[in-house]
C-alpha cells in the first residue's frame, strides 16, 4: 500500500477561512504532477473530513454540476429543409417543375421523390454526431462515494464537485477526474481514453510534468473502470474540465469534411445548370431571331431541351452504386454507416491506424526463451497451445532441465487459464500475458495440474513479482548433467526483471546446476529483448522453507533466490496486416501507427509490419513542443506517432489534410474519437471499439483487422471507377438528345424527338444500362495505381472529349437518320420512333466501349465479366420493344410500329459508335497506362 494521505494534524489549512471562495481547480491543473498532500492543501481540504454540506454546495454552484453540456440543437424542420441546399438539388427541381409545365405528371412525381429521399438519408445520418456525443455522456458514473462532513455517503455522480474525497473499490466507474492519495494494488481500465491494451498500474507517486495521459499513474480519470485494487482520491476536476469532458467539448467543436465525391458533384451540378441556363437562352435566340418560329413552339423545345440535358437518374444511380458497394464491403466485414464514405476510401491517401488489436492480434504471445547462454524461438501465435520451442532450429522438449523449471515458474504462478470455445478457438480467462506464459506450456506439453500449490503472493503493481509455494512433480525423463531437485516443495516467483535480479544471487545452468549471477548478461538480453519491442518477464525460484508452506509475504521471498531466465512476449502484428500493408505502399498509400503504446514497442511492431521508414517513432511530448506549421512536415515525415493523446491525433489528421492528403483515421476509444470525426473517412473497430467511437466513425470493421480495411479501399476505388464509367456512359445520352434539339431549332427543323420521347430514353437507360455499372468488377491493377487527386473532378479532361465526341456522333448519327427517312416520306410517328431507337440501340453499343474506359473493349475479359450488363441490355431490349410494337404506348408517346429493315438501320448505328468510339479511345488515351505501379510513398 501506499503512502497514506495527510492527516489533518499535519494539513496546513492556516490561509484559509470560512470566507474564502472555493478552490480553483485550475490551482491544480498539473495535480499528476503534484504530491497529493499539495493538492490537498491547494484545494483546501482535510482528507478525514471531506468537504462540508455547505463548501460542497458552494462550489456546485461555482463549477456546475458535474457532468457534459448538451450541445445546441436546431430544429429538426430546419435541419431536414437544409438538405435541399444544394445546386443538384435545385437542378433536379428546375426539372421538376418543366415536366410538370408539359403535364408529365409522373415524371414530376419520380423527380420529387428522389428529391426528397435524398434529403431524408442525409437529415438521417445528421443524427450520428449527436449520437457520439450522447454516447460520451452515457460514460460517466451514474454514482459516487463521497467524504462528506466526516462521514461516507453515496451521491448522485452530478453531484461530485472538486475537492471532494471519493472512494473507489473494483468494478467502479471513475466519476471524475481524480488525484490519488491512497491505493492498493489498484489497476484501472483506460484503454478508452489512452489506447493502452492493459490496465494501467496506479501509484500515489507523482508523475512528471508534461507525461502523456497514459503516464500519469497518479490520476484516475472520469469514465474509466477499476479492475483491481481500492484507492481513495481528491476529486480535481469535473464536467467538462475532466479529460473526458476536453475530448466531449472538441467532439462538438471538430468541424467535418466534405466528402471528394459531394464537392465533386456540387461542381458538377454548377456547371450543368449554367450549362443548360446558357444553351437554353441561345436556343431560344436562335429560333426566334433567325427563323422567327412562334415563342410558344420555342418554349416547348426549350422544355424539351432542359429536359434532355438534366440527368434526371443521376442521383438515384450514385446512390444505388454507393449502396451496393455498402452491401459488398459488408459482406466483407467493413459496415459503413455513410454512403459517401465508400468512395471516399477509394481517394484515401493516407491511413493512421492504431496498433493493439488492428495491426496486431491483440493476443499476447510469447516469442522468445533466454536462459543461461541459450536462447530459444516458440513458434505459434495468440493462445492456441501449438507450437514449437527450437534451439538453433531444433526442437526442445522439457527433458531441458533449465526449460523444464522455466515454464514450471510460469506455469505455476499464473492464475489465467486457456478456454476452448464450441468454435475450437482458443481464449483466456484472465490477464493477457499469464495466458501467452500458458499458452507456451501447452506447446511444451506441460501439466500444471500435476503441481501442487499451497499458498500464492498475488501480483502487486507496487512489488511488481508474484509468488506461490509449490510442490513440484518428477520430471517423466531424466534430465541431462546434474537432475534439478525432484519432487521437492519450492518457492516460485514471476516478476519484473529487475526485481528478480536484484533479489537473485545465483542463476540456473543449461545442466541445471547453479552459479554465480552474471546480472550484467542478463541485462543485457533484456534489453535486447526490449529494443525488439517484447515485454520481458523473469522467473526465478528457491527452496521453500517451513513458514513458506503457511503464508508467503514480500519480504518471505526472500533475496537468494535462482534466476532461472527471462520470456519475450509480444502481441503479435497479424500477417494478414502486414500483407495489407504492402498493398497499401504499392497503390501509393501511406500507413502511419498512432498509438497510445510506449515508442519502443511502437518501433518494434512498425518494422516488423514494413511501417517504419527509418525516421523513427515521434512521441507525444514532441507533438506538444511542435507548432503546427512544423507539424505538417513532421507528421508526412514520420510514420510512427507514441504515447499520443486526444489532441495529438487529432492535430496529426489536420496537418496531414493541410498537406493535401485524405486520411482514414482508425481507432477504438473515446480518445480517437474528435480525430475520427475530423478524418475524411472514420474506421471504428466494431469487436472492442466503443460504442462512442463507432458513432463517430463512417466505417465500422466487424472483425478489428487492418486488412479489412486496405480490401475496403479497394472496394472504394472500384465503386469510384464504376462511378466515373457510369457518368461517362450517361452524359452522352443527355448531351446526344440535347444536341439534337439545339440543332433542330437552330435550323428550323422539324424536331426529331418530343420531350415526352426523350424522358422515355432517359428514364430506360438510366434504370437498365447505367444501373450495370454498379456490379462493374473492379479493373484489373486496382490496387497498383496511385490514389487519385481528391482535387481532380470526377470526370477530367479527357473524359469529357470523350462525352463530346460521343454526344455530337450519336447526335448527328440520329439526326441523319431521322432526316433521311423523312426525306423517304415515312411519317413523322415513324421517323420520330426510329430516331428514338437510334439513340437507345447506340447507348446499347456504347456501353460495352465504357466497360473499359481508357482501355480496349472488344476482348473476352472485357464483353463478359458483368453478367448483370448483359441482363440489363435484355431489359432494355424489352422495353424498347414494348415503346415500338405495344399499341398504347403508341398513344402515349407518340410512336409508330417499324419494320424488320429499321432495326437494321438501328443496328449498323450502334456498331458505328461502337467502332468509331474505340478509336477515340486509341487517340486520348495513347500512351497512357491504364494501371501504373504506385512506387510506395516514404
Amino acid at each position: 500500500m501506499s503512502s497514506p494521505a495527510q492527516t489533518p494534524s499535519t494539513l496546513d489549512t492556516s490561509a484559509a477561512s470560512p470566507a474564502d471562495p472555493p478552490a480553483n481547480p485550475a490551482d491544480v491543473a498539473t495535480a499528476y504532477a503534484l504530491e497529493h498532500q499539495e493538492v490537498l492543501r491547494r484545494l483546501e481540504v482535510d482528507p478525514a473530513q471531506g468537504l462540508s454540506a455547505e463548501a460542497a454546495a458552494a462550489n456546485l454552484e461555482r463549477h456546475g454540476p458535474n457532468r457534459l453540456p448538451e450541445p445546441d440543437k436546431d430544429h429538426a424542420f430546419i435541419r431536414f429543409i437544409k438538405h435541399f441546399n444544394d445546386v443538384l438539388i435545385y437542378v433536379l427541381l428546375g426539372a421538376g417543375a418543366l415536366t410538370a409545365v408539359l403535364q408529365h405528371w409522373a415524371d414530376t412525381i419520380v423527380i420529387l421523390l428522389v428529391v426528397v429521399i435524398n434529403a431524408l438519408v442525409g437529415f438521417l445520418q445528421e443524427g450520428r454526431a449527436e449520437r457520439a456525443l450522447e454516447g460520451i455522456r452515457n460514460m460517466l458514473s451514474p454514482s459516487a462515494d463521497v467524504r462528506r462532513d466526516g462521514s461516507w455517503t453515496t451521491v448522485d455522480a452530478e453531484l461530485v464537485v472538486p475537492g471532494d474525497m471519493v472512494r473507489l473499490r473494483p468494478g467502479d466507474k471513475v466519476p471524475a477526474d481524480v488525484r490519488l492519495t491512497d491505493t492498493a494494488d489498484l489497476a484501472i481500465e483506460e484503454s478508452a481514453l489512452t489506447g493502452e491494451s492493459v490496465p494501467s498500474e496506479k501509484t500515489t507517486e507523482p508523475s512528471e510534468e508534461g507525461a502523456a495521459l497514459g503516464d500519469r499513474t497518479s490520476m484516475a480519470f472520469s469514465g474509466t473502470m477499476l479492475t483491481s485494487g481500492t484507492a481513495t482520491g481528491v476529486v480535481v476536476g469535473t464536467g467538462e474540465d475532466t479529460e473526458i469532458g476536453r475530448i466531449n467539448t472538441m467532439m462538438s467543436e471538430v468541424e467535418t469534411l466534405e466528402t471528394p465525391l459531394t464537392r465533386q458533384i456540387a461542381r458538377f451540378g454548377k456547371v450543368l445548370s449554367l450549362g443548360v441556363l446558357v444553351l437554353t437562352v441561345l436556343l431560344i435566340g436562335l429560333g426566334w431571331g433567325v427563323h422567327g418560329t412562334p415563342m410558344t413552339a420555342l418554349l416547348q423545345a426549350a422544355a424539351g431541351f432542359a429536359v434532355a440535358a438534366i440527368p434526371e437518374g443521376l442521383p438515384a444511380l450514385i446512390t444505388i452504386t454507393l449502396a451496393l458497394g455498402v452491401q459488398t464491403m459488408a459482406k466483407r466485414n467493413a459496415i459503413t454507416r455513410k454512403l459517401s464514405a465508400v468512395q471516399t476510401l477509394g481517394s484515401v491517401t493516407t491511413i493512421c491506424s492504431d496498433k493493439t488489436g488492428t495491426l496486431t492480434k491483440n493476443e499476447m504471445t510469447a516469442e522468445r526463451v533466454v536462459l543461461a547462454g541459450e536462447t530459444f524461438e516458440v513458434s505459434g501465435t495468440g493462445y492456441l497451445p501449438e507450437g514449437e520451442v527450437t534451439r538453433d532450429g531444433e526442437r526442445v522438449d522439457l527433458a531441458h532441465p533449465g526449460l523444464r523449471r522455466f515454464v514450471e515458474i510460469m506455469s505455476l504462478t499464473n492464475d489465467t487459464e486457456l478456454v476452448r470455445g464450441e468454435s475450437g478457438a482458443w481464449s483466456i480467462a484472465g490477464e493477457p500475458t499469464e495466458g501467452a506464459l500458458k499458452s507456451l506450456a501447452g506447446k511444451l506439453d506441460f501439466d500444471d495440474d500435476a503441481g501442487s500449490r499451497l499458498t500464492t503472493l498475488p501480483f502487486s503493481s507496487q512489488n511488481k513479482l508474484m509468488a506461490t509455494t509449490a510442490t513440484l512433480p518428477e520430471p517423466e525423463a531424466a534430465p541431462e548433467g546434474q537432475p534439478l531437485p525432484e519432487g521437492e516443495t519450492l518457492v516460485l516467483v514471476k516478476g519484473a526483471p529487475d526485481r528478480l535480479l536484484a533479489r537473485a544471487s545465483t542463476q540456473l545452468t543449461a545442466q541445471g546446476q547453479t552459479e554465480a549471477l552474471d546480472a550484467t548478461a542478463w541485462n543485457e538480453h533484456i534489453d535486447a529483448l526490449s529494443a525488439d519491442g517484447l515485454r520481458v518477464l523473469a522467473a526465478a525460484y528457491r527452496p521453500a522453507q517451513g513458514s513458506d508452506r503457511e503464508s508467503l509475504t514480500v519480504e518471505g521471498v526472500g533475496e537468494e533466490l535462482t534466476f532461472v531466465g527471462v520470456v519475450g512476449i509480444v502481441d503479435p502484428p497479424r500477417q494478414e496486416a502486414i500483407d495489407a500493408i504492402k498493398v497499401c505502399h504499392d497503390a501509393g498509400i501511406q500507413v502511419k501507427m498512432i498509438t497510445g503504446d510506449h515508442a519502443g514497442t511502437a518501433t518494434a511492431i512498425a518494422r516488423a509490419m514494413g511501417i517504419d521508414n527509418g525516421e523513427g517513432a515521434i512521441s507525444g511530448t514532441q507533438l506538444e513542443a511542435t507548432d503546427d506549421e512544423d507539424l505538417r512536415a513532421l507528421a508526412m515525415r514520420h510514420h510512427v506517432f507514441a504515447r499520443t493523446s486526444p489532441e495529438h491525433k487529432l492535430r496529426l489528421v489536420r496537418a496531414l489534410q493541410a498537406e493535401g492528403e485524405v486520411v482514414a483515421m482508425t481507432g477504438d476509444g473515446v480518445n480517437d474519437a474528435p480525430a475520427l470525426r475530423r478524418a475524411d473517412v472514420g474506421v471504428a473497430m466494431g469487436l472492442k471499439g466503443t460504442e462512442v467511437t463507432k458513432d463517430a466513425a463512417e466505417v465500422v470493421l466487424a472483425d478489428d483487422n487492418f486488412s479489412t480495411i486496405e480490401t475496403a479501399v479497394e472496394e472504394g476505388r472500384r465503386i469510384y471507377d464504376n462511378l466515373r464509367k457510369a457518368l461517362v456512359f450517361l452524359l452522352p445520352t443527355n448531351g446526344a438528345q440535347a444536341t439534337v434539339v439545339l440543332f433542330a431549332v437552330a435550323f428550323g427543323w422539324t424536331l426529331p424527338l418530343t420531350p415526352l420521347q426523350v424522358l422515355w430514353v432517359n428514364m430506360v437507360t438510366a434504370v437498365t444500362l447505367a444501373f450495370a455499372f454498379a456490379f462493374e468488377p473492379a479493373e484489373e491493377g486496382i490496387m497498383r495505381r496511385r490514389p487519385r487527386d481528391p482535387k481532380a473532378a470526377i470526370v477530367e479532361a479527357r473524359h469529357v472529349v470523350q462525352i463530346v465526341v460521343v454526344s455530337l456522333l450519336i447526335a448527328a448519327v440520329t439526326i441523319i437518320v431521322f432526316r433521311w427517312r423523312m426525306d423517304a416520306g415515312d411519317d413523322l410517328e415513324v421517323a420520330r420512333t426510329l430516331a428514338t431507337t437510334v439513340l437507345v440501340v447506340c447507348q446499347v453499343f456504347y456501353l460495352f466501349s465504357v466497360k473499359s474506359l481508357e482501355g480496349f473493349s472488344l476482348r473476352p475479359s472485357v464483353l463478359f465479366k458483368n453478367k448483370v450488363a448483359w441482363m440489363m441490355v435484355g431489359a432494355l431490349t424489352l422495353l424498347q420493344v414494348g415503346f415500338i410494337y405495344l399499341p398504347w404506348l403508341h398513344t402515349v408517346f407518340d410512336t409508330a410500329v417499324l419494320d424488320p429493315f429499321y432495326l437494321l438501320i438501328t443496328l449498323g448505328s450502334g456498331v458505328l459508335v461502337l467502332v468509331v468510339t474505340e478509336l477515340l479511345k486509341l487517340v486520348l488515351y495513347a500512351g497512357r497506362v491504364p494501371n501504373p505501379r504506385a512506387a510506395p510513398r516514404s
